[in-house]
């Protein structure tokens, strides 16, 4: 079952009532994030980065430690590109079902692995997105405690099932607002259509005015 054409509405429904979480930047702004989840993958992230350096555009991609550990030098490529940087857990476990200290290793284990292969400082790699978008306000009090910064999202066209790459840029651009924060995925699940997706949609939006943004610049903006 796909459920697609619920993420607008929960987006609505959420994005109020956990005002302390980025989900999109401003409304005001054409200012747009182009976010890559589960990466970085040896095929098919390159496949992604040769669309970014055509159309000279920036992204945001959350990775899993353990896939940066795989493939730190390829993780080294697309910070030094200038791509923004973010933690998705050590694999992909849906936080709410990890305790306290198996979510606080898996934070810290996967900003070790970026901030190892990007030769960053530990504090410079502080955005999260919880994988399949589940939290609990515990998770979200923990984060802060922690002093991470929650990413979310306001269009996901749920490419990681694969719908055809048609229907998943059809439905980005049918969701796509101001300051939207747009997720696609670059990994095992997804990534095989990651290029063609993002090769057919940047023409589009860039037609329509829009301007890509990375997360950080969104986080930026919302503070205006």
């Amino acid at each position: 079952m796909q459920l697609a054409p619920l993420y607008p509405f929960l987006y609505q429904v959420l994005q109020p009532a956990f005002p302390g979480c980025l989900w999109a930047g401003n409304p005001n702004s054409k200012n747009i994030a182009l976010t890559f989840d589960d990466g970085p993958h040896p095929e098919y992230t390159p496949q992604l980065l040769e669309v970014l350096d055509e159309y000279s555009i920036l992204a945001s991609f959350f990775w899993l430690g353990v896939c940066v550990n795989r493939s730190p030098k390829l993780a080294r490529s697309i910070y030094e590109r200038g791509h923004g940087v973010g933690i998705h857990g050590y694999e992909h476990h849906s936080f709410p079902l990890l305790t306290q200290a198996r979510l606080k290793q898996s934070l810290q284990a996967t900003q070790a692995a970026i901030t190892s292969a990007c030769q960053l400082p530990v504090s410079s790699v502080r955005d999260v997105r919880p994988p399949n978008g589940l939290f609990t306000p515990q998770t979200l009090t923990l984060l802060r405690q922690w002093h991470y910064r929650p990413v979310m999202w306001s269009v996901v066209p749920e490419d990681w099932v694969r719908p055809g790459v048609a229907v998943v840029v059809e439905r980005v651009l049918q969701q796509v607002r101001n300051g939207s924060l747009i997720v696609l995925h670059d990994g095992p699940q997804g990534g095989q259509d990651v290029a063609s997706i993002t090769r057919q949609l940047i023409p589009c939006l860039l037609q329509q005015g829009y301007q890509f943004a990375t997360v950080d610049d969104l986080w930026q903006q919302a503070k205006l």
